[in-house]
């Protein structure tokens, strides 16, 4: 028999009194973040626990690539995020003018003069606990302007290990992926669930049992010589790396196919890559143990790369 007893007194800190696992990430000790107006030390940046955006996921943002210097496509992404906040209700307290300048301040504040990435976020603000859109108070508006690089240089080499999710993508009546919002507890799952399985990427599919996107890209397929990709209805982000590939390809002859795809596709392509912001092109060479083609990245894909590559250095 177990004589041990609890102290009923016992305060609940006592449990933060134990050593905590290390943080495996800690920003650069030198970076700022532009918070709401201000340009604060990473460490000391931080929005209050009542906000809704914390609170709920309520909230909106973008992730934006530099290159040369240059914020890629900026305004095809400003324009997106004022959709993402008309679509939730939530009024951006900044003209694109203003977010414009605040992302150039903070790559200034971080001395980003070549390539990087930008991190554009909007919380519904602070307000009480309850879901009421109404008892909130101002926005808040962040930047991170840093480095990324979603995959290391050998995955572009061998493609994307696949597996297809059993998280179905949230219907787009639910929480419309057409939202880019805070909340992308559907896609961590899922990739949780690849990573499990000892892949880098999952596929999700529909509901009803069609392909729509990865967890942070839009995907393509390759049939004798031309591309299909999901069409918006089938719950995917309107990616605007997604919409560079098929401007891309046309210009080049290939036909573009926006279309109702399922696992079959999936499993006949002649290849499959996924385009994003962070991850751009990166190739798919293999999707629930079965090689995608030949198993290598495909002649179309490594040239529609080689397309972006140009486009970028131009644009």
């Amino acid at each position: 028999m177990n004589n041990a007893s609890v102290d009923p007194q016992a305060s609940s800190a006592d449990a933060f009194s134990q050593p905590r696992p290390a943080n495996p990430f800690t920003p650069r000790a030198d970076l700022k973040i532009w918070l709401d107006g201000e340009l604060v030390p990473a460490g000391e940046a931080s929005i209050s626990v009542f906000d809704h955006g914390l609170l709920y996921g309520d909230g909106i943002f973008e992730g934006i690539r530099i290159y040369g210097g240059r914020i890629f496509r900026e305004s095809e992404h400003l324009d997106r995020l004022f959709e993402s906040a008309k679509a939730i209700r939530l009024t951006i307290p900044m003209t694109h003018e203003e977010l414009s300048t605040a992302m150039r301040e903070a790559m200034g504040a971080n001395g980003i003069t070549e390539d990087g990435y930008v991190r554009l976020v909007v919380t519904r603000g602070v307000g009480s606990l309850g879901i009421s859109i109404e008892k909130t108070a101002c926005p808040s508006v962040f930047v991170i302007a840093d480095k990324i690089a979603l995959y290391p240089p050998e995955v572009y080499e061998r493609g994307l290990r696949c597996i297809i999710s059993s998280f179905s993508r949230n219907h787009p009546n639910t929480t419309s992926p057409r939202v880019k919002s805070l909340n992308y507890l559907n896609n961590v799952l899922a990739k949780a669930e690849a990573r499990d399985l000892g892949a880098d990427e999952a596929i999700m599919l529909t509901v009803d049992g069609y392909v729509s996107e990865c967890t942070g890209d839009n995907i393509f397929l390759v049939r004798d010589g031309e591309l299909h990709t999901p069409p918006t209805s089938m719950g995917i982000l309107e990616g605007i790396t997604r919409n560079l590939v098929m401007e891309l390809a046309r210009n080049r002859g290939i036909a573009v196919h926006e279309v109702v795809l399922i696992r079959h596709d999936l499993c006949v392509a002649d290849e499959c890559f996924g385009t994003g912001t962070a991850a751009e092109i990166v190739p798919i060479t293999r999707i629930d143990g079965r090689d995608v083609g030949d198993g290598a990245p495909g002649p179309i894909t490594r040239q529609l790369t080689q397309d972006f590559i140009d486009y970028r250095t131009t644009a």
